[in-house]
């Protein structure tokens, strides 16, 4: 019994070194100390890469560490003299009222480290067809000033670096964040090839709304059923008429009926299928799809893991019945 066993490791060690895994992408400063306290649940991303792991879905060797983001290419998407006063740790009051973040040097490089995890998400995703990040979707930066938890728009620095490389024609970012996705909006507001749609509770942070290219305002309490449909008409709608190059999917979690700062009621069940649906809808139409974790609040910071990671689970079996490899 223990040579079949054996036998049997080996095998499986050789499947997976020629079945290529679906690309995810983590780095261990995404987790800095942090007050415990605080209500951003900093320590969620080292939780989801355990629950990743631990679950069967990954193992930690076969995570991409990302480079930190020149920045050079944060500057496309950001004041230049805003990404010096935040990096020395120099915000107005006011800045860091609207961040709602504690400075340290930490949490800068975590900020860089993952603006770079989203470009290395993007990068794979354009290879393979489909990647996730373990981090990212902060949607609330703005071009020269910090909002809602968000430091760096990756959305946006995403975006503007592809198309300024000439490594896409068009862009479409599908956030389905609770909140408005308003910096994204603003920050791309003048770049008619980078096509800004959000989904997100009418009546949620923020007060003052941007305009995206397609806002689909959603009433309190919406559940399963009536979200799917809105995501499934906003995509076949939506990804015929502008025929993007890559779709940057914000799959925040913010809204399940069990989120602290969401008023949607999505069931676990019902984010799986939302996230399903959108990834097949990008690559039935033979579009590169990328997935950011977006929002997500809890006390119980395990089980807020666990929901983040449905995204990463919903991608493992699109990319094992899509051939995306």
């Amino acid at each position: 019994m223990l040579q079949v066993y054996i036998a049997g490791r080996i095998l499986l060690s050789f499947l997976h070194e020629i079945i290529m895994p679906l690309p995810l992408i983590y780095h261990e400063d995404y987790s800095p100390e942090f007050p415990a306290d605080h209500r951003f649940p900093m320590d969620k991303f080292r939780l989801l890469r355990d629950h990743l792991v631990d679950s069967g879905l990954t193992r930690d060797a076969d995570l991409l560490r990302p480079e930190l983001c020149p920045p050079e290419i944060l500057a496309l998407a950001h004041d230049a003299a805003y990404i010096e006063r935040y990096m020395s740790g120099e915000l107005s009051r006011e800045d860091q009222r609207r961040l709602g973040l504690p400075w340290s040097d930490a949490l800068a490089r975590r900020t860089v480290r993952a603006v770079g995890g989203s470009l290395l998400a993007a990068e794979q995703a354009l290879e393979h067809g489909l990647a996730c990040h373990l981090a990212g979707g902060t949607h609330h930066a703005h071009f020269d000033y910090p909002a809602g938890f968000c430091i760096f728009n990756d959305l946006a620095v995403i975006s503007h670096y592809l198309l300024e490389s000439g490594r896409v024609n068009r862009v479409l970012i599908f956030d389905c964040d609770v909140h408005q996705g308003d910096g994204t909006a603003r920050i791309l507001h003048n770049t008619p090839d980078a096509v800004t749609v959000s989904l997100h509770c009418e009546k949620n942070f923020p007060a003052r709304k941007a305009e995206s290219d397609w806002d689909i305002p959603l009433p309190k309490g919406m559940g399963d059923t009536d979200y799917l449909k809105v995501v499934d008409d906003a995509l076949n709608y939506l990804l015929p008429l502008y025929q993007p190059d890559l779709v940057l999917y914000d799959a925040g979690v913010d809204v399940h009926k069990d989120d602290a700062l969401g008023y949607l009621k999505l069931t676990d069940e019902g984010v799986a299928a939302r996230d399903e649906s959108v990834m097949r809808h990008c690559l039935g139409r033979d579009i590169p799809v990328v997935g950011v974790i977006g929002g997500g609040y809890s006390k119980d910071r395990k089980a807020l893991a666990r929901r983040h990671g449905i995204l990463h689970h919903s991608a493992q079996r699109v990319w094992q019945s899509s051939g995306c490899h």
